[in-house]
């Protein structure tokens, strides 16, 4: 795992060097959360390879939590899905990964991840996975 660069105040992201590097970098970007029940992110520019035959995968990723201390930062999870770029997994595995590494950023009360995949080869997918810390 590489440290976690600073991501730049302006101007383009760099391109992250790994997954472990780019969650280290989301936790690390959280902020104190404010006064809200619920905040929810839709990144509808997702891909990720297939761990099968290489080929990228499209699709987009909902993010439902419940914060109790610290909020995500909208670019440093830009930066860590784009991460998954080059990242061979399921969609069922991305789901889970990706609630997972959520609880380790900024442990909140409840976290659900929906990943959704474009249709391939008549197709598609939809993988979901919740953690509850309640």
């Amino acid at each position: 795992m590489t440290e976690p660069k600073e991501l730049p105040k302006q101007g383009p992201l760099p391109r992250p060097t790994d997954l472990g590097e780019a969650r280290e970098l989301l936790k690390r970007e959280s902020f104190p959360a404010p006064d809200v029940q619920l905040v929810s992110m839709t990144a509808v520019e997702f891909t990720a390879l297939c761990p099968r035959s290489g080929q990228p995968d499209f699709g987009e990723v909902s993010i439902e939590y419940k914060p109790r201390e610290r909020c995500l930062e909208s670019k440093a999870l830009k930066y860590y899905l784009w991460a998954y770029r080059d990242e061979g997994a399921f969609c069922e595995a991305l789901a889970a990964r990706m609630a997972d590494d959520i609880v380790f950023a900024i442990e909140p009360a409840w976290v659900r991840v929906e990943v959704r995949q474009n249709i391939r080869g008549g197709i598609s997918i939809v993988a979901a996975a919740e953690r509850s810390a309640e």
